[in-house]
């Protein structure tokens, strides 16, 4: 067989130059995974090529069955190509022609029915990839709320959104990414509300993605769409529930599917699209509003609480009588800025150690933290009490943000405002805060404002960021997306 000009190796009508080239090419008969099944249906040899352990063993067998019941129903026929169409009892049976479809398709885990004296395959999906059933997402529980979240597999995850979403309109366009991996990324908008620039922005930069492979899955895509950089704030959200992407569905944001991750992408988003949580939704719109505000205070802390008690310890006069107290009673050897930096890093080992250590000696594993490390450190003058204390206040404001992202990237301008502090003090406090502002101000994701509506300012919009309107109330969906239909309520 020879390549045609444009490199498409059209089907040959041979059988054994068939298995010849998937033999060469794939490796048939070499990794044990790989298959093939011979039939003879009405006096002409079929093949089935197939991958074990991404077929569905059942339905091949039921295919089987009724391609090798043609031989004692039908009689014999120059057109078998329409006879074993006709028998393959299947809702997705489709048409290939070129020998790269067939290694695509095969290697995707469908099935591929050849026929000798035929130009052309035909592809089966019985695809059944091995994986999780939906269950509740680790980090982003409710108390109250769906209990389905996002799993490895792309096909269950659309499913779980156009469960939610069963409109005309809700679009899926598939696409493969990656020379060797191949991997399905899909793009999914509901087409009379999202942005048609966006959508096409999005498509253009994943198709052009040049990479041996993504098994990493939507990071790897990230960092190709956004090209961020070293930038540590996200630039898009990632979910692994099913209703909260459907709602940003009708919000008309842009959400991108990879098989093999559990999350989804959330494209365009903003620094306070990350402060929301599914909690509050799921709630009554005081409850709700209360508990973005307790998040706020979290999210605050996190990031000036280390650096404002560090000014006051190292310039008490700023402190009004009241609230003299603040700032440590007993002299150490240790400076109280190398203590803010091994304490805070010391949380970050236990946060790493958590993560990798068994789940029976992960409680075991943080009774000795607490109760062995910090306090023997702090009788033997490795710490004082109050770093132990404020050092712990922003740990939780850091798990109180809803994104891990977020949490991480707070942490390290933390750090950034200490140094700043220990520095150049009240100044130092200042300026950091100030470069804080113009760096979030200069950012953009997907051409949107990384501060908006803080910055650019917009009323209406600040105002639903801090406080969880009721449903019926929000009928404007966000200026910021540019949208084709601004009203969320169909009698507006």
């Amino acid at each position: 067989m020879k390549d045609n000009k444009n490199n498409k190796i059209p089907i040959p009508e041979s059988l054994e130059e068939i298995e010849k080239y998937m033999k060469n090419r794939i490796g048939l008969g070499e990794s044990f995974d790989l298959g093939v099944r011979k039939l003879i249906i009405l006096k002409k040899n079929v093949h089935f090529y197939y991958v074990n352990g991404l077929t569905d063993t059942q339905f091949i067998i039921e295919l089987v069955e009724e391609l090798v019941a043609i031989n004692d129903h039908e009689k014999l026929t120059t057109n078998i190509s329409k006879v074993v169409e006709n028998r393959l009892v299947h809702q997705s049976v489709a048409q290939i022609k070129t020998m790269d479809e067939l290694v695509d398709q095969v290697l995707s885990g469908l099935i591929v029915v050849v026929m000798e004296g035929v130009g052309h395959g035909l592809v089966v999906d019985v695809r059944s990839y091995p994986g999780r059933t939906p269950m509740e997402p680790d980090t982003e529980k409710v108390v109250r709320g769906s209990r389905d979240g996002f799993v490895e597999n792309i096909i269950i995850n659309t499913a779980l959104t156009r469960r939610r979403i069963r409109d005309e309109s809700l679009r899926f366009e598939i696409m493969r990414v990656g020379e060797r991996s191949k991997t399905d990324v899909a793009i999914g908008y509901i087409k009379d509300i999202a942005d048609p620039d966006l959508i096409e922005v999005i498509r253009k930069e994943i198709a052009a993605i040049q990479i041996d492979g993504i098994t990493m899955a939507d990071k790897t895509i990230e960092e190709f769409l956004l090209k961020q950089g070293y930038n540590p704030y996200p630039l898009v959200r990632y979910t692994e529930r099913a209703d909260v992407a459907a709602t940003h569905l009708l919000e008309g944001h842009v959400l991108i599917y990879v098989d093999t991750s559990p999350s989804v992408m959330i494209t365009p988003t903003t620094y306070f699209y990350h402060l929301q949580h599914a909690e509050e939704y799921r709630q009554s719109p005081a409850v709700g509003t209360f508990v973005r505000w307790i998040r706020f205070l979290g999210v605050i802390a996190s990031l000036f609480l280390l650096p404002l008690w560090f000014l006051f310890v190292l310039e008490p006069s700023l402190l009004p009588e009241s609230i003299a107290f603040i700032g440590p009673n007993e002299q150490t050897n240790v400076p109280v800025i190398v203590q803010l930096f091994l304490a805070d890093i010391g949380i970050e080992f236990l946060r790493i150690a958590a993560i990798h250590t068994p789940t029976p000696l992960s409680t075991a594993m943080g009774l000795i933290a607490a109760v062995l490390i910090g306090q023997i450190a702090i009788d033997v003058g490795l710490f004082v009490p109050e770093v132990i204390l404020y050092v712990s206040l922003a740990a939780i404001g850091t798990y109180t943000t809803p994104s891990y992202e977020l949490s991480i990237a707070n942490k390290i301008v933390r750090l950034a405002f200490l140094i700043l502090v220990a520095a150049f003090h009240t100044p130092g406090f200042v300026i950091g805060i100030t470069l804080f502002i113009l760096w979030q101000v200069s950012i953009k994701a997907l051409n949107t404002p990384y501060l908006w509506p803080f910055i650019p300012f917009h009323p209406k919009a600040l105002w639903q960021i801090l406080i969880r309107t009721s449903v019926p109330g929000s009928n404007i969906r966000p200026s910021i997306i540019h949208t084709r239909n601004r009203f969320k309520q169909p009698n507006n």
